[in-house]
């Protein structure tokens, strides 16, 4: 068989023979001068109990009860817009003002029934005192009673209807005191929040349910990650999520069900840590890691330690003859770094610069790699 080489190959393989080292088949025997010569530096494992299992795009996104839609609850016409993207509100701030001719209706509607129920109340009470000094019959008392709870049901009807319209409790308070409508219509916010969207514009008519505003509680945020489908069954509920290139992570809560037919992904979700959420913005696309804590003896090594034969990956541990070779596997990288597991007790001294050098010697010269 020919062989081949290219210039920096040969300066090597030549550089070795200079050398007169010798490898067996697992023990590269050489002298510490020609390790000198070669450019061989030496470390230390380092334990680690945190894995790397895999690396996915993700999506902030906001937790659907965490968001809302602020509608007009009455159709009207925008007189105010008072709150742009990005403000903070607090919960019952006034976001919008309506002028709606619907409200006064309602208004009216409320007096009518209080008014009602104001008399009948009078009625009830003188019937319940005649009743037991034994003047009005029974069945002029339950005549009584039963046009009460009727006046009644019909106010607090149409102060509910009011109070869904808009109205706080003690704006109708003050309606039932002084008598005075207004077309005026305060739309507040639900929530305290964020405003994420405005969606409508100052003088316009808006019709019922039509929306003003997203607004969302930024407290708590979600990273909506996509999983290949091969990779799924090496994830599980509360693996820790983290953020590259930042101090954000995240756990695992979800792990989704069914398989996106577009990219064959699965969708997990994880919810960032509290004191993280303010590093993050709503809709952001990001890169994360998914790390698990691991159940045996692993070490992270910098990648140009590890030298590949057939599939295999090795590193070359210090001995007194030089050095041996040793199969390892690897469980995760991160960055320049590898996660290896293997027949290791931690306290090995390693090749961690100039394994191509030790690769080519153990391998021989005249080798085919």
């Amino acid at each position: 068989m020919r062989l081949f080489f290219n210039r920096p190959a040969i300066v090597l393989l030549l550089t070795l023979a200079c050398f007169g080292s010798h490898a067996t088949e697992n023990i590269i025997q050489i002298s510490q001068e020609n390790i000198d010569n070669l450019g061989v530096k030496l470390g230390k494992l380092e334990p680690v109990t945190q894995v790397p299992v895999l690396s996915a795009p993700a999506k902030v996104v906001v937790p659907p009860t965490q968001e809302y839609i602020v509608s007009a609850t009455q159709a009207g016409f925008i007189e105010k817009l008072n709150a742009a993207i990005g403000d903070k509100v607090v919960k019952g701030q006034v976001l919008a003002q309506l002028n709606s001719p619907e409200l006064l209706t309602l208004q009216r509607e409320y007096l009518k029934a209080d008014n009602a129920r104001q008399l009948v109340s009078a009625i009830y009470q003188r019937d319940k005192k005649l009743l037991a000094e034994g003047v009005i019959s029974d069945r002029r008392w339950q005549e009584t009673s039963s046009e009460y709870h009727s006046a009644v049901s019909e106010a607090d009807e149409q102060k509910q209807l009011l109070s869904i319209a808009g109205m706080t409790a003690g704006e109708i308070d003050q309606l039932s005191k002084k008598n005075l409508l207004t077309r005026q219509l305060n739309v507040r916010a639900p929530i305290a929040g964020v405003v994420m969207e405005r969606l409508a514009v100052s003088g316009t008519h808006i019709d019922m349910m039509m929306p003003l505003y997203r607004i969302a509680n930024l407290d708590e945020l979600w990273l909506e990650i996509a999983i290949p489908q091969e990779r799924i069954g090496s994830l599980k509920i509360g693996d820790r999520v983290v953020v590259e290139n930042s101090e954000v992570s995240a756990k695992i809560t979800l792990i989704g069900q069914n398989v996106n037919p577009e990219n064959q992904t699965i969708l997990a979700r994880a919810v960032v840590a509290a004191k993280d959420t303010a590093s993050l913005r709503a809709g952001q696309r990001l890169n994360i890691r998914i790390i698990q804590a691991s159940d045996k003896a692993t070490f992270k090594i910098p990648n140009a330690a590890i030298a590949q034969n057939e599939g295999k990956a090795f590193i070359f541990i210090r001995n007194q003859q030089g050095f041996l070779v040793t199969p390892i596997i690897v469980v995760g990288k991160q960055d320049n770094e590898s996660i290896i597991s293997g027949e290791l007790s931690g306290d090995e001294q390693i090749a961690v610069q100039g394994a191509v050098a030790l690769k080519a010697n153990w391998l021989g010269l005249g080798s085919d790699e």
